[in-house]
């Protein structure tokens, strides 16, 4: 029995790893989401063709890959990550640009009216973005960031591939050296599933706290 308290404290050491990847990761998608996002609704056919271009790359390229290149490629050119931060680039790149979309669709899912009501506030285009269209739009990404962060929260078991001590690769350790495979791998997807659980109850709690007071309330 102590010994597999043990072993489980070492799962438990994982579990905290792969939530700092989550974390850091979903701010890293975030901001990147909305930078490519908004880049491609862009007035200036340079900053949409970047958006594009980082999307479409993103997107159509192998997660395995993306974190391989960041972590053994970079060095070569004189940048070298730690596995903790080459986990956060990589998974953050990669799912920010799937969320990328979900901006754009929803900042142009908001009615023209919302526009037109902008322009006859005098509003400039950065005012009427930030206090009319995207408080709109924002209840519109909410359920597929909450998608998104989920993804990211999987795929943090890529890591274990470049000796990241996360849950996976603690699992792996586990099984390793005491050769069951039942209790570590049981253990870490009961915890992946209750890590998806709250991200899922957090998203939709702030969703319906986002939605008073607007029109059409979603719950």
């Amino acid at each position: 029995m102590t010994q597999w308290s043990g072993y489980l404290g070492l799962i438990l050491q994982g579990a905290l790893v792969t939530i700092e990847l989550t974390l850091m990761g979903s701010v890293l998608a975030l901001i990147m989401a909305f930078l490519a996002g908004m880049g491609r609704l862009s007035r200036f056919f340079v900053l949409r063709a970047l958006a594009t271009a980082y999307i479409e790359f993103f997107r159509g390229t192998s997660i395995f890959v993306q974190l391989f290149w960041v972590y053994f490629v970079l060095p070569l050119a004189g940048i070298s990550l730690t596995p903790l931060q080459a986990g956060v680039l990589a998974l953050g790149l990669n799912v920010g640009a799937y969320a990328a979309e979900v901006v754009r669709g929803a900042i142009q899912s908001v009615g023209r009216e919302q526009y037109e009501a902008c322009i006859a506030l005098n509003l400039g285009r950065w005012q009427g973005m930030r206090h009319v269209i995207l408080p709109q739009a924002l209840l519109v990404m909410l359920p597929t960031f909450g998608n998104n962060a989920i993804e990211l929260l999987k795929a943090t078991s890529v890591v274990s591939l470049i000796s990241l001590a996360d849950l996976t690769f603690q699992a792996q350790v586990v099984r390793s050296q005491t050769g069951n495979t039942l209790m570590p791998f049981t253990t870490i997807l009961i915890i992946y599933f209750v890590l998806a659980l709250i991200i899922s109850w957090g998203v939709r709690s702030l969703e319906r706290r986002m939605a008073c007071g607007l029109d059409g309330v979603r719950v």
